[in-house]
């Protein structure tokens, strides 16, 4: 009987992540500790620029500013990447970003909650917003 019933909650489980939005289910899915670390940035995300639409694209969940990209989830080995789209441009806290052999790219890694400082991804946030609409690539 307690295998039926979990065998029914989990079944109940994957029906209602499979009517979310694929992006949320991306994130509902990961293992602890990278779950806990991907909800804590959306909430920051979101409460920072709350115009930013979440998507889900290229298979990750990926934050939209009127249509274009803003900034990516990225579960990936044993860290999570919080990676901006108009990297070239940003200006503050980049001794803090991780470009991990990208030419455009820059990201903020953290490996668990603790790593994550508020007041610096906020920073990072509003600078990526007010660069937001600049594009990928940097014109010098």
């Amino acid at each position: 009987m307690v295998l039926s019933t979990k065998r029914e909650l989990q079944a109940l489980s994957k029906a209602f992540l499979s009517i979310m939005n694929p992006a949320e289910s991306y994130i509902l899915e990961q293992r602890e500790p990278y779950r806990a670390i991907l909800l804590h940035l959306q909430v920051i995300i979101e409460n920072t620029v709350p115009s930013a639409e979440l998507r889900y694209k290229y298979r990750i969940p990926f934050y939209y500013l009127e249509g274009k990209p803003f900034c990516y989830l990225n579960q990936s080995k044993d860290y999570v990447d919080l990676g901006f789209w108009s990297a070239t441009h940003l200006s503050v806290h980049l001794e803090h970003m991780v470009t991990a052999g990208r030419k455009v790219m820059r990201s903020l890694r953290y490996k668990s909650l603790e790593e994550i400082d508020e007041i610096i991804l906020v920073e990072v946030l509003q600078d990526a917003y007010s660069v937001g609409g600049k594009g990928f690539w940097s014109q010098k």
